[in-house]
C-alpha cells in the first residue's frame, strides 16, 4: 500500500486505521461482490443502509458536526488533513460512498459557521440520530456550472434561480443540476440570487431547505459515469416557501462559502488519490502474480515502468495536496491557489494512473466484474467534479496574478 504516517498525530492514526478496516471488511467487499449492482436504474436500491449504518458506528459520518451535539470530535487544527486522510481511505473502496459521507462534513462545517443557534439546536441531532441523513450544497445550474466559480462577478455570471421576500417567507423558483447527494438528501443548502444586477458576490443569498418542503421536487437522479453510489441529484423549485430564518446569508453567501469550498477541493483530491491507491494495489498484485511470455508480468520491463510511473505520480499528488490541506489549516494566504492545485494536478494524473491499471490488465481491464474498468470510470468523473481542469487552471492564474488576468465574463470589451 501506498501511504505515509508522517506528520500524523496519534489519535489521526487511530480514525485511519478504523475506516480503513471499515473499507476492507465491508466496502471493498460490497463492491466486488454486487458489481451488478452499480448499474441498478432505481437509485434508492443501489447502497443498502447497512453501510452507512456501519460508518455511523465508528463515528467518521458525523465529522464536522459539533461535538456538543454529538459529532466526533477533530482537531481544530488539523481538521481538513483529517478530512482528507479519511475520504482517501474511503475512496479506496468506493468514491461514491466517499462522496456521500465528504458532503455530509463539508456542508456541517459550513452549516455551524452560519446558521443560528436555535437552527443548530434543531437539525444537529437530527443528523446524528439518523445514519441515512445525507445533506447536499446546491450551486450549480443547468446553465451555469463551473465557469461561475471564476473570479469574476459580473451581473451576466449571477444565478438563474432567485428568492424573493413575501411577507414573512422566502420564495425560491428555479433549478439546481448535478448536485452531490442531490437525489436523497434530507437537508439542502440552495443558492438563489435576491439582489439581480448586483453580480454573484454581492446578490447571491443562501437558504436551508428540508426534503419535503412544499414547492421543491427532486426531479430525477443524474445517471452518472463513474461514482454511483453517490446519488447525483436534479432539483426544482417551483414557489418553493422557506421560513424567514431559514435565510442563512443574506446577499453576500458566496463570500461565506470558502469554508466549504476551499477544504472541498483538498477532498476532491483526497477521494481521487484513493482510487489512484487501489488502482495501484490492485495492479502491482496483478502483475507479480499474472505471468505472460513464460515469467511474470513485473518482469517485463514495460510493465515494471508503467509500475513505477504509477507509484511516482501517486505520490507527487499526495504530497501536493499535503501541502494544500496544512495551508487551509494555517489560513495561509496562498491556500486558494494551492488548493486549486491540488484539485486539478490530482484529477489528470490519476485519470493516467487509471489508464495504466486499466492497459496492465489486458483484457481482464476491460471487464465488468473484474471491476479495474470501475476505477477508470471513477477517475474520470473528477475532471469534471467541483470545477473542470480548465476552470481551476484559470483560477490558478487569477490567484497568481489578480491584476491581469483575464475576466472571462460579461460583454465584450
Amino acid at each position: 500500500m501506498i501511504t505515509n504516517e508522517r506528520g500524523l498525530s496519534e489519535e489521526q492514526i487511530m480514525m485511519r486505521d478504523a475506516c480503513r478496516a471499515f473499507v476492507n471488511d465491508f466496502v471493498t467487499p460490497f463492491i466486488r461482490k454486487n458489481w451488478q449492482r452499480e448499474w441498478d436504474m432505481s437509485p434508492e436500491n443501489r447502497l443498502p443502509p447497512e453501510i452507512l449504518e456501519q460508518a455511523h458506528k465508528i463515528g467518521i459520518r458525523t465529522l464536522g458536526i459539533p461535538e456538543e451535539f454529538g459529532g466526533t470530535p477533530v482537531d481544530p487544527k488539523t481538521e481538513v488533513q483529517t478530512f482528507a486522510m479519511i475520504s482517501e481511505e474511503l475512496s479506496r473502496g468506493d468514491c461514491g460512498i466517499s462522496d456521500k459521507m465528504v458532503q455530509i462534513w463539508k456542508v456541517s462545517v459550513l452549516l455551524r459557521n452560519i446558521l443560528p443557534q436555535h437552527l443548530k439546536e434543531y437539525w444537529f441531532p437530527r443528523i446524528v440520530k439518523d445514519p441515512t441523513f445525507l445533506l447536499s450544497h446546491c450551486l450549480t445550474e443547468p446553465r451555469g456550472a463551473s465557469d461561475r466559480w471564476l473570479p469574476y462577478d459580473v451581473p451576466e455570471a449571477m444565478m438563474q434561480t432567485k428568492a424573493v421576500k413575501k411577507g414573512d417567507r422566502w420564495v425560491i423558483n428555479g433549478r439546481k443540476q448535478f448536485i452531490s447527494n442531490g437525489y436523497d438528501s434530507k437537508l439542502y443548502v440552495v443558492y438563489a440570487t435576491t439582489t439581480p444586477g448586483a453580480g454573484m458576490t454581492k446578490g447571491t443569498s443562501s437558504f436551508l431547505v428540508p426534503r419535503g418542503t412544499k414547492g421543491f421536487t427532486i426531479a430525477r437522479c443524474n445517471e452518472t459515469l463513474g461514482g454511483r453510489y453517490m446519488n447525483n441529484g436534479e432539483l426544482v423549485f417551483e414557489d418553493c416557501e422557506v421560513p424567514e430564518d431559514h435565510l442563512l446569508v443574506k446577499d453576500t453567501a458566496l463570500t461565506k462559502a470558502g469554508i466549504y469550498f476551499r477544504p472541498g477541493k483538498i477532498i476532491q483530491s483526497s477521494k481521487n488519490l484513493g482510487i489512484g491507491v487501489a488502482a495501484f494495489e490492485r495492479t502491482a498484485e496483478y502483475v507479480q502474480n499474472y505471468s505472460q511470455g513464460g515469467r511474470p508480468l513485473i518482469k517485463h520491463q514495460a510493465v515494471a515502468i508503467r509500475l513505477a510511473e504509477m507509484a511516482t505520480k501517486i505520490s507527487a499528488v499526495r504530497a501536493l495536496q499535503n501541502e494544500a490541506s496544512r495551508a487551509v489549516d494555517a489560513n495561509a494566504p496562498d491556500a486558494e491557489m494551492l488548493c486549486n492545485m491540488a484539485k486539478m494536478f490530482a484529477s489528470e494524473e490519476i485519470f493516467k494512473v487509471c489508464q495504466h491499471a486499466v492497459e496492465l490488465h489486458g483484457g481482464n481491464g476491460i471487464m465488468l466484474d473484474f471491476g479495474i474498468e470501475k476505477l477508470f470510470r471513477d477517475a474520470a468523473v473528477f475532471l469534471h467534479m467541483d470545477a473542470t481542469v480548465d476552470i481551476s487552471k484559470f483560477k490558478i492564474v487569477k490567484n497568481m496574478f489578480p491584476q491581469t488576468a483575464g475576466k472571462y465574463a460579461g460583454p465584450e470589451a
